[in-house]
């Protein structure tokens, strides 16, 4: 038997994080949830607690001082007495301003979010399908915009859109009429899809991107035609893009206050605007208070539906 036989193995290195699993699993943690925590933690200290807060005073009454509310906790004669109000919401639903807010709002998202999806979706299509050398390229000029300021950005399509901009300018030169468009919905609706563009080609890049060519050739092998191609084959694969660039869009669109404000007229109403003037023209904390958690949950509701139809599009990717 030779030397090399009889030479016992080398012991196995401890790797270096025995000694902290160790000590977690002492304290009960395991790297799993010590992983979770940092996100759970920050959630709690930056949304859920101030979410409690904005709650809280939604449940209280106007009054002049300070703090510009009534206080939820009382102590008389050594009793400590919880005083809950729900005007507030019973206003929200009962008055026609808020609820026409609301209405407004969710139309003006939801026309805004499809306009940018028909927009959108060829773009990002025509970008997934580009040369490698050119991607880079168009996704650069997509993003561009992001290098300025959003509020520079929608106050310069005042310079378009104004009386004497320069639509009506360009228009003059050929004996059209002005054409109206500053303080209108129509202004509104280009200042959101303007924005909100990019937000919907990224994730529908991405997806599209992926999509192997070869189920195209195949399905042109077969027979079908480009149009049946892309309603069988690239528009049912790219439904978690479309979901995802949707959500992007329709939820930062539905509480959005700087476009209507700048762009829009006294007759473009939306929950934005609402909430700004209730907290800061009439200062009405409770009610602003209400309007803002109202309006969390009419953002949540599309949020779960959305996510119910992303995860459906997903368990039959799963299954097929």
């Amino acid at each position: 038997m030779s030397s090399y036989d009889t030479e016992s193995p080398a012991p196995r290195r401890r790797r270096p994080w025995t000694a902290v699993e160790r000590a977690l699993a002492a304290i009960g943690l395991s790297g799993k949830a010590l992983v979770i925590a940092a996100p759970a933690i920050w959630l709690t200290v930056f949304f859920l607690i101030p979410l409690l807060v904005v709650f809280g005073i939604s449940l209280t009454v106007k009054q002049f001082g300070r703090p510009p509310y009534t206080p939820l906790l009382t102590n008389e004669d050594g009793t400590v007495q919880l005083t809950l109000h729900l005007n507030n919401y019973i206003r929200l639903f009962t008055d026609g301003l808020y609820v026409s807010a609301y209405v407004s709002s969710i139309r003006i998202a939801l026309i805004s979010t499809i306009i940018t999806l028909c927009i959108g979706y060829p773009m990002a299509y025509a970008i997934a399908r580009a040369p490698d050398q050119w991607r880079n390229v168009l996704l650069m000029l997509v993003i561009l915009p992001f290098w300025t300021s959003f509020l520079l950005r929608v106050y310069a399509l005042t310079g378009f859109m104004r009386g004497n901009g320069v639509i009506n300018q360009f228009l003059g030169l050929f004996g059209i009429e002005p054409l109206v468009m500053m303080q209108t919905d129509f202004a509104v609706y280009v200042g959101i899809i303007y924005s909100y563009l990019p937000f919907m080609i990224l994730p529908l890049y991405t997806n599209l991107v992926k999509l192997d060519s070869v189920l195209l050739e195949a399905s042109a092998d077969l027979g079908a035609k480009p149009l049946r191609t892309f309603l069988t084959i690239t528009l049912p694969l790219s439904m978690p893009g479309i979901i995802a660039g949707s959500m992007l869009v329709f939820i930062p669109a539905i509480g959005e206050f700087v476009i209507p404000s700048l762009l829009g007229g006294p007759s473009t109403l939306m929950i934005g605007r609402v909430l700004w003037d209730e907290f800061f023209g009439n200062t009405n904390w409770p009610r602003a208070s209400a309007v803002a958690v109202a309006m969390l949950i009419v953002v949540v509701i599309p949020i779960m539906l959305l996510q119910k139809a992303q995860d459906a599009v997903q368990d039959r990717e799963r299954t097929k």
